[in-house]
């Protein structure tokens, strides 16, 4: 029996499980780390990664047979290096927003339609690998005239591991040097940037065989938002995903290249089978709550929270909660954008505003589904939200859909494994591989509660606020 690897390498800690060809979990390692911020810059030490991942990969293979791999991880974070794969800066991760200038620059230069087109990106921003390579060539010449190879995070894993400089498509999507609809690198964005091709990784789909690495077979992973949904089993147009941690994520698969609408900000990515996936995310959701018992429910635990909050009454009697306490990003653009809770009265008590604390989120994931235009009939929920019966209901309710939680709580370590599979031979298909180890668990239908007032009072107060 194979033994495949997923590993997960989020913003603060990276994540490795090693499952069996039929899912169940053989071993788990965590490793938590801290990143160094100043003022807009965010970096950390590109060595750290590779040293988190070795003595974790260690620890697993002292105990068990890993037949292969695979690799998930954020999509901007920026490591350049010498032509040996030595790091000439720090990494430069996906949260840095030093190269806001340099974003003005490319935005004047080929304007928000062209870059939507080409690349699925309907801002051009900061964070974009483009505008951090501008950066470092207007602002660190003398490393930027010393740099030979340019990986994102996966990139510089699997060249460790393989020796292979490669890279694959879904996590170049938001690079804005990739042409996602050809399927290559966008030169003209090259020649405004300064650099060639030569300097790029080879393009390859998801889950390719790379190479081997002390018996191990690498595969090329996807990023980690899609690793997230093949873990939940989202492999048709009909089934979606969101997850509820610190913000929210939906992903949603589509065959089908959105058409560029000014007012439409959802990026579109490239998906694990080159189609493709939409992808919208909310600065707030799971760490709103979380903000309110730390400051004022402090003695109190989560489940706790919904135990008052269950004794509420659906629409929290006239309580509205505007989740924006780290700004606005989709549908609506407003990074000043702040929270509030709007209709006290002295009816209201804790348990009030715990529920119109779920209630917002809820209702930000049906906003959410309208701007996408979404027909589907299943979401698969995942994240510290999934695990709230309560919470469940209420997203079932307000947006009319099965609300579907998930047997396993490591759903992008899982997708990885599955992807790694694919590229060894143990599945024919991901498709294939979802329907033989994605397991769900509990299922929730809308009930015969009524949200529409308590939506459109959100909406209403939106207006206003966001």
């Amino acid at each position: 029996m194979a033994n495949l690897l997923g590993v997960d390498v989020g913003t603060t800690s990276m994540k490795m499980v090693l499952f069996d060809e039929n899912g169940s979990i053989l071993k788990s390692v965590s490793k938590e780390y801290t990143l160094d911020t100043k003022g807009d810059r965010v970096e950390f030490d590109a060595e750290k990664y590779w040293q988190m991942f070795s003595e974790g990969y260690a620890e697993i293979k002292s105990e068990y047979k890993v037949d292969a791999l695979s690799i998930d991880t954020q999509c901007e974070t920026l490591i350049v290096t010498d032509e040996n794969g030595t790091p000439l800066y720090n990494a430069i991760v996906w949260l840095d927003n030093r190269a806001a200038r340099e974003a003005e620059k490319v935005a004047e230069r080929f304007g928000t339609k062209t870059v939507y087109e080409l690349t699925g990106q309907p801002e051009i921003t900061a964070t974009w690998p483009a505008c951090k390579l501008m950066w470092l060539r207007d602002n660190e010449p003398e490393v930027f005239c010393k740099v030979k190879k340019i990986f994102l995070l996966e990139d510089f894993l699997l060249y460790r591991l393989t020796g292979e400089f490669v890279t694959e498509k879904t996590l170049q999507s938001s690079s804005l040097y990739l042409d996602i609809r050809e399927g290559k690198w966008w030169q003209e964005m090259l020649d405004f940037i300064g650099v060639t091709e030569d300097m790029l990784p080879r393009l390859c789909d998801s889950g390719v065989l790379i190479g081997e690495c002390d018996g191990t077979k690498v595969v090329t992973g996807v990023m980690d938002q899609v690793a997230g949904s093949v873990g939940a089993g989202v492999v048709t147009p009909s089934v979606v995903s969101e997850m509820t941690g610190t913000t929210m994520a939906i992903v949603v698969p589509t065959d089908k290249f959105p058409p560029y609408k000014e007012e439409n900000r959802v990026p579109c990515h490239l998906n694990y089978d080159g189609n493709y996936c939409l992808l919208t995310w909310t600065p707030t959701a799971g760490i709103a709550l979380k903000w309110f018992k730390e400051n004022f429910c402090e003695n109190l635990s989560f489940r706790h929270l919904d135990e008052i909050a269950e004794k509420v009454d659906p629409g929290s009697n006239g309580l509205t909660f505007m989740p924006y306490l780290c700004g606005s990003i989709i549908p609506k653009y407003n990074p000043d954008a702040r929270g509030a809770f709007l209709g006290f009265t002295m009816e209201h008590g804790r348990g009030h505003a715990v529920r119109a604390i779920l209630e917002s989120v809820a209702f930000m994931l049906q906003e959410n589904l309208e701007y996408l235009n979404v027909s589907c009939s299943e979401i698969r929920s995942m994240g510290g939200g999934a695990l709230s019966p309560l919470w469940c209901q209420i997203k079932a309710d307000v947006t009319g859909k099965k609300i579907v939680t998930l047997k396993s709580t490591e759903a992008a370590c899982l997708g990885s494994a599955i992807i790694a599979g694919v590229g060894a031979g143990v599945y024919t298909s991901v498709p294939e591989a979802c329907a033989k180890l994605i397991a769900t668990d509990k299922e929730y239908y809308p009930s015969d509660a009524d949200y529409s007032d308590a939506y459109k009072r959100y909406l209403k107060y939106e207006e206003v606020n966001v």
